[in-house]
């Protein structure tokens, strides 16, 4: 590894830094989307059950116990159960907004490092090249092949290196992009059904 690395030339220890930085976050933000994903479906069926039977603080209680920003959605409108239905909307509303930052957290870190990967791979190959031609024109034009390889080794090396790092990286914040987008999804129909069950409620 040390010697393909010293092979490479300085560039492949940026590519190097890019790969250990890309996988962090990615770890980093699949953790995260782990700790918050719940089952929107049980979550919304108990607490309607709760709010039909006028068992308000039983249903701010599970939305509190429950981690992950479907579940504070819940709890900032459940915090106000005697609103009307259009507060209510803007209360959910605002909570989701809240929590959409938090989600997209590091993400542009990801999707920088997959478009700036590859032009380091880029400049590794083009100095790679330029050294392979600074030996041929240190030679007259007739210089052997084991004179050449190094910078074509050097060149070949940075260029598979950047799109080794830059393909995973962009999959990668590809995947976590469609896990944001599940979660607004998640967030906004739990918004609209605790709406529609406190103005149920209150109508009662």
């Amino acid at each position: 590894m040390l010697e393909i690395m010293q092979k490479g030339g300085p560039l492949m220890w940026i590519i190097l830094l890019c790969s250990v930085v890309a996988l962090g976050v990615f770890f980093e933000r699949l953790l995260f989307f782990h700790k918050a994903s719940i089952r929107v479906g049980e979550l919304l069926g108990g607490l309607s059950l709760l709010i039909r039977n006028g068992r308000l603080d039983e249903a701010l209680a599970e939305s509190s116990a429950s981690p992950g920003p479907v579940a504070r959605v819940l709890q900032a409108a459940l915090l106000h159960p005697k609103e009307e239905r259009a507060v209510l909307q803007s209360i959910a509303r605002d909570a989701a907004l809240l929590e959409i930052p938090k989600l997209e957290r590091n993400l542009p870190i990801l999707a920088s490092l997959a478009y700036v990967t590859p032009l380091v791979g880029l400049l590794g190959t083009l100095l790679g090249l330029l050294d392979a031609f600074l030996v041929l024109s240190a030679h007259g034009g007739y210089a052997t092949a084991a004179e050449l390889s190094h910078g074509v080794y050097q060149s070949l090396l940075n260029a598979a290196s950047g799109l080794g790092v830059a393909i995973p990286a962009l999959l990668g914040h590809s995947y976590l992009v469609s896990r944001v987008n599940d979660i607004i999804h998640d967030m906004e129909r739990a918004g609209i059904e605790i709406v529609n069950l406190l103005a149920d409620y209150r109508n009662d």
